[in-house]
């Protein structure tokens, strides 16, 4: 069945995580995506050998596409990306700082000789601004965001689990991307975009900037507990293991009361008669909630939440993840090929109906450079 995005070229001279996580969102959904690595390739292929062999980050990012490897300042191959440029819709790069310029690559010099195509710049901290030169990699950006400042326990900050500044640039530039490919359609031109690393991952810490703006205080650092809604994080249960569930409102706050903890009379208790007072008493409530979930396994306990409508979870390692129930009952998992044979991997979270994203191969370095050499083919040579 004929994908979205069938018949469309983009071209990404791309590197790491953001923009080649970007690109694959479009191969997902039907794009050829023409990968440019440089001579020794993506240095993200190098960033372990988790998967049989391969970098976890390049499987991850890079499904689906086809690998070329060009030499930008050798003219020949230099003349061959100008060709397959003029038959291309999107253009991806997140280049160092300078450098698309400093090949001809920028938005200016390519709309003005290609006015359809889409032309999108990942960058860390934009194309202006005195930091617009500085190199950024996704912990940095992390940091001068402000999120490692909210992340980990109230005496040691941490950095995010995974490569979230990344993700949200990636994600920012592939909606960009599917906006201008509709705009496109409608004007029957292309538009130019900038994503920057920093932009994007700030739009995302929105709640804790409105309430270090307008709040009075900064949030604080509170581990696995949310920092300003109470009870909301883990809690011991009976046989020592631990439960995590959230109360998001005075109705919960009352059912948790009544039919959880079997104490009707905290509703009245002046201590935690709103949210905003049982997060200041989270010190006291978190004593009252485990002296009663004593009684209680963690499974015996996540049934007694989820029979009373209050949400509740189990700490999950990510090798339990893998194996959750939910994907397995949901049938989420594919296999797609690699260099290093089968791998498995999660169909995209959009799921539509009756239609499948297209889970392509990871290209091998330079995998499919001579036959893009031969398409491309100058001639005139």
């Amino acid at each position: 069945m004929p994908l979205p995005l069938d018949g469309v070229t983009v071209v990404s001279l791309e590197q790491a995580v953001a923009a080649p996580y970007a690109t694959r969102q479009l191969a997902d959904l039907g794009a050829r995506v023409i990968k440019i690595e440089r001579p020794g390739g993506d240095f993200a292929r190098d960033y372990d050998r988790a998967a049989k062999g391969e970098s976890a980050y390049f499987v991850w990012c890079n499904r689906g596409k086809e690998s070329v490897v060009l030499d930008l300042k050798e003219a020949g191959d230099r003349a061959l990306l100008d060709r397959i440029l003029a038959r291309a819709d999107v253009f991806v790069q997140n280049l160092a700082p300078g450098a698309a310029g400093r090949l001809g690559l920028d938005a200016d010099t390519l709309r003005a000789r290609l006015p359809r195509l889409i032309w999108c710049g990942i960058s860390g901290y934009g194309d202006t601004g005195p930091y617009r030169d500085k190199k950024a990699f996704d912990l940095l950006v992390q940091c001068e965001t402000g999120l490692v400042s909210l992340t980990g326990t109230p005496e040691t900050p941490a950095r995010a689990g995974f490569s979230v500044a990344d993700v949200a640039a990636a994600m920012y530039a592939y909606t960009g991307i599917l906006t201008a490919l509709y705009e496109r359609e409608r004007t029957g031109t292309g538009s130019a975009f900038d994503v920057a690393m920093l932009d994007a991952l700030g739009e995302w810490l929105g709640q804790p900037m409105y309430q270090t703006l307008y709040g009075g205080r900064p949030p604080v650092r509170s581990g696995a507990r949310h920092p300003t809604i109470a009870p909301y994080g883990h809690y011991r249960a009976g046989d020592g293991r631990e439960v995590f569930l959230s109360v998001q409102s005075d109705r919960d706050w009352v059912v948790l009361c009544e039919k959880v903890l079997g104490r009707p009379d905290l509703v009245r208790d002046p201590r935690f008669a709103d949210n905003p007072l049982r997060r200041e008493h989270d010190d006291e409530l978190t004593p009252v909630l485990e002296e009663a979930f004593a009684a209680h396994g963690a499974d015996e306990l996540l049934e007694l939440l989820d029979g009373a409508g209050i949400a509740g979870a189990r700490l999950r390692t990510v090798d339990e993840f893998v194996d959750h129930p939910q994907l397995a009952a949901r049938d989420r998992w594919r296999e797609f090929d690699s260099p290093a044979g089968p791998l498995r991997g999660l169909l995209p979270p959009v799921a539509v109906h009756g239609r499948e994203a297209r889970m392509g191969p990871v290209p091998a370095l330079g995998e499919h450079t001579d036959a893009v050499r031969a398409e491309f083919a100058d001639p005139g040579a």
